[in-house]
């Protein structure tokens, strides 16, 4: 009699946005992007979802994204920005975008790593959002070296470039 042994690998793989052969960010899910690239990267990312993009970042950040700069990545039409004045209210805004389920990629450029509660919160808006059909992804970009707990995946992107080719 034979044995079957377990494998590693899931039964069946989760959908998601696929970075790399072998890295896929799960969707239904959020992940954390920090370092000093870490807009780029959101910004190549949308340029691998289809649909629009929702952008939600703290009314009172001096820095706002430069529609010319965009053009490399993907199209500044698709982008919906939202601006919340108070900063109770940047998570609640990423939670019900993610609960809804209309939009395929939610940002939140945020001041500040949250909390492990807000967190959690994020990842179930996200799987109800997903039950109406496809499951958005959110990505949580923080200052430095990030830092938020419970995210699926945590990346930190910076500029290593050479010659004239962009490489991260």
């Amino acid at each position: 009699m034979s044995t079957q042994l377990l494998g590693h690998k899931p039964a069946r793989q989760a959908p998601g946005v696929s970075l790399h052969p072998q890295i896929t960010l799960q969707l239904g899910r959020v992940h954390e992007a920090c370092g000093p690239a870490r807009r780029s990267f959101a910004m190549w990312l949308a340029s691998q979802t289809q649909g629009p993009v929702l952008w939600i970042s703290p009314a009172w950040e001096p820095g706002q994204l430069n529609p010319d700069g965009m053009m490399a990545f993907a199209d500044p039409a698709r982008f919906i920005f939202v601006q919340p004045t108070r900063a109770e209210d940047l998570l609640w805004c990423l939670e019900e975008a993610l609960r809804s389920g209309a939009i395929p990629l939610i940002v939140g450029d945020l001041p500040g790593a949250p909390g492990l509660t807000p967190i959690r919160r994020m990842h179930l808006a996200a799987e109800q959002g997903g039950a109406m059909g496809r499951a958005p992804l959110g990505l949580l970009l923080t200052p430095g070296d990030g830092g938020a707990q419970g995210v699926e995946t945590r990346w930190h992107m910076a500029a290593t470039h050479r010659d004239e080719a962009r490489i991260w």
